[in-house]
C-alpha cells in the first residue's frame, strides 16, 4: 500500500477521496514530468541563446488604409459601406486595407450566432465580397473580423487576401473578451465565441503581417512571437469601448510598436448612433516602431490613412538594438507549436 494511500485513510478519507487525491498526486508528477522533460530539451543555455529571429522581407513603401466604418443591423448595408470604402481607399493609392472588428454585424453575443457565416462552406457573402474587392482594387485586404460559423462553433474571425482576391491566412480570435468592471461595462465573447489556437503570420507582397483582433493586443508575448517571426506589420481590427478605449487603446498600441519595434495598425468601427449598441471608441490609429503616432482619428466615419517605408524598423532596431541584448540565459520567449 503507498505512503499516499495510508495517509488518505489516516485523515478519515473514503475509498473515492483517495482515488482523487492519488490522481492530483500522479497528474502533478506527470506535469512536473513534462516540464523536467522539456527543461532538458529546450532550455539549456545553448539552446536558448541560438534561438533564431527570423529575417524579414525586404524592406517596402506602402500606403495603408484603415477603414472606420458605421456598423447597423442591416448585414446588406454593412457590406455595401465595406465595399464602398475598399474602393475609396484603394482609389486613394493604398496597397494595403483593413476593416474593423465584426463590421458586418453589431458587436453583441444576440448577434454573433444569427450573423455568423460559414466561411470554409464557400457560402458567405461577406467573405465573397471581400474576395472580389481586393482582386477588383489590386490591394491587400485584411477583412476585419466576422463571426464564423464552423463545425457547430462560432469564431471571431479575420480574413487576409491577396492582390489576387486569393485567401492568404484566416485568423481566429485567440484571447476572448471577458471583462468584468463594476459600474462600467460587462462582456463575455466566451458565451458564444470558441477562441483560436494559432497565430497567424501573413506573407504578402507588401510584407509581413502578423494579425490579431482586439483583445489579443493585450497579451505581449503573441506580439513578441510575431516579430521573432519577421513580421513587418502589426495589424489588429478591434473595437475597445468607452471605458477600456480612452485608457488602454493608444497605449497598447504604442507598447507593441516599441516592444517589437514594428508598425502596428488597428482598425475600429465608427461610434455607434444607436445608444442601444455596443459604442466603440474609434481611433483606429497606426504607429511607428519608435512609437510615434503615424495617424488618427476620432470616433467618426472615415478613412485613415498613413504612407510607411519598413526600412525604419532595422533603423531603429540599429539604433535600440534590444534583440542583442536580451538575457537569455534568464529568460526566453518560446513558440510551443513549434515544439508539438
Amino acid at each position: 500500500m503507498s505512503k499516499a494511500l495510508v495517509t488518505c485513510r489516516a485523515v478519515g478519507l473514503g475509498a473515492v477521496g483517495a482515488a482523487t487525491v492519488l490522481a492530483l498526486i500522479c497528474r502533478r508528477k506527470s506535469i512536473a514530468n513534462t516540464v523536467n522533460s522539456f527543461t532538458k530539451k529546450y532550455r539549456t543555455k545553448a539552446t536558448v541563446r541560438s534561438t533564431p529571429y527570423s529575417p524579414m522581407p525586404p524592406p517596402k513603401k506602402l500606403k495603408i488604409a484603415l477603414c472606420q466604418i458605421s456598423v447597423t443591423e442591416d448585414k446588406k448595408k454593412n457590406i455595401e459601406t465595406a465595399l464602398a470604402n475598399i474602393k475609396e481607399a484603394a482609389a486613394s493609392g493604398a496597397s494595403l486595407v483593413v476593416l474593423p472588428e465584426m463590421w458586418n454585424c453589431p458587436y453583441s453575443n444576440d448577434s454573433f450566432p444569427s450573423y455568423a457565416e460559414d466561411i470554409d462552406g464557400g457560402t458567405s457573402e461577406s467573405i465573397a465580397m471581400l474576395s472580389s474587392a481586393a482582386r477588383d482594387a489590386n490591394i491587400v485586404l485584411v477583412g476585419g473580423s466576422i463571426p464564423e460559423r464552423s463545425e457547430g462553433r462560432l469564431y471571431n474571425t479575420s480574413c487576409v487576401f491577396g492582390r489576387d482576391g486569393h485567401l492568404l491566412a484566416k485568423h481566429r480570435k485567440i484571447h476572448l473578451f471577458d471583462i468584468d468592471i463594476p459600474g462600467k461595462i460587462t462582456f463575455k465573447e466566451s458565451l458564444t465565441l470558441s477562441p483560436g489556437e494559432s497565430l497567424t503570420v501573413v506573407d504578402t507582397d507588401i510584407g509581413r503581417l502578423g494579425v490579431g483582433i482586439c483583445y489579443d493586443m493585450r497579451f505581449p508575448e503573441m506580439s513578441q512571437l510575431y516579430a521573432a517571426k519577421g513580421c513587418q506589420i502589426l495589424v489588429f481590427p478591434g473595437a475597445f469601448n468607452l471605458t477600456t478605449g480612452p485608457a488602454h487603446w493608444e497605449l497598447l498600441l504604442r507598447a507593441r510598436a516599441i516592444d517589437n519595434q514594428v508598425f502596428v495598425a488597428a482598425c475600429s468601427p465608427a461610434r455607434s448612433s444607436n445608444a442601444n449598441q455596443y459604442q466603440a471608441w474609434g481611433h483606429s490609429t497606426v504607429v511607428d516602431p519608435w512609437a510615434t503616432v503615424r495617424a488618427t482619428c476620432d470616433h467618426t466615419p472615415q478613412i485613415v490613412y498613413a504612407d510607411l517605408d519598413l526600412a525604419e524598423i532595422e533603423e531603429r532596431r540599429t539604433g535600440l538594438p534590444y534583440r542583442q541584448q536580451k538575457r537569455l540565459d534568464l529568460y526566453a520567449l518560446v513558440d510551443l507549436k513549434t515544439l508539438e
